[in-house]
């Protein structure tokens, strides 16, 4: 028996609009378009973008191998190749989506013009004007006289390759947008500097691999970007771990960067990467030397953006072939981790975190919070300029009996050493990161009862020999951190 039914065709247009709101960034689109030059072959890749107001264009040349007429219309063609495509090492792609969702999120014309050796130029045109009034998916031949003039330009000294221009970008197709407005002027070539940073970071194992794939952005080299400091002395490493999924491997490899301390200022601007230091902690993870996710915790449990995360780069290798596994998105920038691999990132992730908090902490962890009075904590902080300084209190009693000296000296600076060990205040220095204290330490929380009376009695002490009754001395104890929080004789 012959199921009735109807054949429903989507509305071109509309079906062209809701692609267009895949929520893709520039640099994001430009990227999926130079995976496409990565699959063809191509050793050099050139953005260009030139502001003509609302005339306004970006493109993506490469020395490719290109493509014959037919193998442009596939690529023309949405959807024609979908992930269960079989496809070669170097092809980067997924659904067959990423020319037409990239370049649709960023204007409404898109011409692609290639040429194989021996060949000549083949053009092909979506216009999405022409789309929206016949309701019909025109693909058009060649292109009008004014993209011409700009292909013509872009083709010139190239025997092979293939170029993809966007002309009408949505941002700036409008008749209010002049060649001389500044703002949208500014803005436009703004983004230059982001396409720039984010190509250097999703390309940098191509860039610097065998194949030493180039990259240039109006006519500037784009330099590949090491999120994992990887050539540093003072950086750490985890032991590299491959952990079995559906018969493949992925490989995790955890790095902790050098204290900042380390670092001189050109570097520790450059470790910070496109999106800063707080942005570009977590998991890095790679699809075919391609970077697809740049700094993310993948919602694992108990691991989150902190301050104190930040030396935290955890390399990952999907192979293509877990593309279902892992929820790869049409974007190629978002993962969901298969079940059977989460445990074992967290655990990779919290090893990783306590290193860079040990190493945090072995750099720069002596400071201190204040409330006014001289004598309530062993450390003085400070910020001036943007420059933390962290400093022994040398009005505190006991630290001014021990510069004082006298018979029981050696007394009272083991008695100072014990509380400065204890004392360190881990949350000041949290509280000028703006970041969390969940797992600040509790002074004296490990001690014995009579190490603490000790030190007690060494201020207490220290206090009464510096003129003070000893009411008033029990009372200046009660007021001090940490024992303003514990019991003793001084609440007596």
């Amino acid at each position: 028996m012959v199921a009735d039914y109807e054949i429903v065709t989507p509305d071109p247009a509309g079906t062209i609009a809701s692609l267009s709101s895949l929520g893709y960034s520039v640099e994001a689109a430009i990227a999926d378009l130079i995976d496409n030059s990565v699959a063809a072959r191509a050793r050099s890749v050139e953005v260009v973008c030139t502001w003509e107001g609302a005339e306004s264009w970006i493109a993506v040349a490469d020395d490719g191998s290109g493509m014959t007429s037919s193998e442009l219309l596939t690529a023309m063609t949405l959807a024609i190749k979908g992930p269960d495509t079989v496809r070669s090492a170097q092809d980067l792609g997924r659904f067959g989506m990423g020319l037409k969702t990239a370049s649709f999120s960023q204007a409404r014309q898109l011409t692609v013009t290639t040429k194989v050796v021996d060949g000549d130029w083949v053009t092909r045109t979506w216009d999405l004007a022409t789309v929206r009034e016949s309701g019909e998916w025109r693909l058009l031949y060649g292109s009008d006289p004014a993209t011409e003039v700009v292909l013509d330009r872009l083709r010139d000294r190239r025997s092979k390759g293939t170029i993809v221009l966007w002309r009408r970008l949505h941002r700036f197709d409008s008749d209010e947008v002049t060649v001389l407005d500044q703002v949208s002027q500014r803005q436009f070539y703004g983004e230059t500097d982001r396409i720039e940073s984010h190509l250097g970071m999703v390309f940098a194992r191509l860039m610097t691999g065998q194949r030493r794939l180039a990259l240039s952005v109006n006519g500037t080299p784009v330099s590949a970007w090491d999120p994992f400091l990887s050539r540093h002395p003072s950086g750490q490493r985890l032991p590299a771990e491959e952990l079995p999924v559906a018969g493949h491997l992925v490989r995790v490899e955890a790095f902790v960067l050098p204290h900042p301390k380390r670092l001189d200022e050109s570097a520790l601007k450059e470790a910070g990467g496109p999106g800063g230091w707080l942005d570009q902690q977590g998991f890095y993870v790679y699809r075919r030397n391609r970077l697809i996710l740049p700094g993310s915790w993948l919602n694992l449990p108990g691991l989150r953006r902190q301050e104190k995360h930040n030396l935290v780069r955890i390399s990952v290798d999907v192979p293509a072939e877990l593309d279902a596994e892992w929820s790869v998105d049409v974007r190629k920038s978002a993962v969901v981790p298969p079940i059977a691999v989460r445990g074992h990132l967290r655990r990779i992730g919290v090893a990783a975190c306590r290193l860079a908090e040990e190493t945090l902490r072995h750099r720069g962890r002596v400071t201190a919070r204040t409330r006014g009075a001289d004598f309530v904590y062993a450390w003085n902080v400070s910020r001036d300029n943007g420059q933390l300084t962290c400093r022994i209190n040398r009005d505190h009693p006991l630290v001014r009996q021990v510069l004082r000296g006298g018979a029981d000296s050696s007394a009272d600076a083991r008695a100072l050493v014990r509380l400065l060990e204890e004392t360190v205040p881990v949350a000041a220095l949290r509280v000028m990161h703006q970041s969390d204290t969940i797992d600040d330490p509790e002074p004296f929380a490990e001690a014995a009862a009579d190490e603490v009376v000790e030190v007690a009695r060494r201020i207490y002490g220290a206090l009464v020999s510096q003129d003070k009754t000893p009411g008033e001395a029990r009372r200046r104890i009660r007021q001090m951190w940490p024992f303003e929080h514990l019991d003793g004789f001084w609440n007596e």
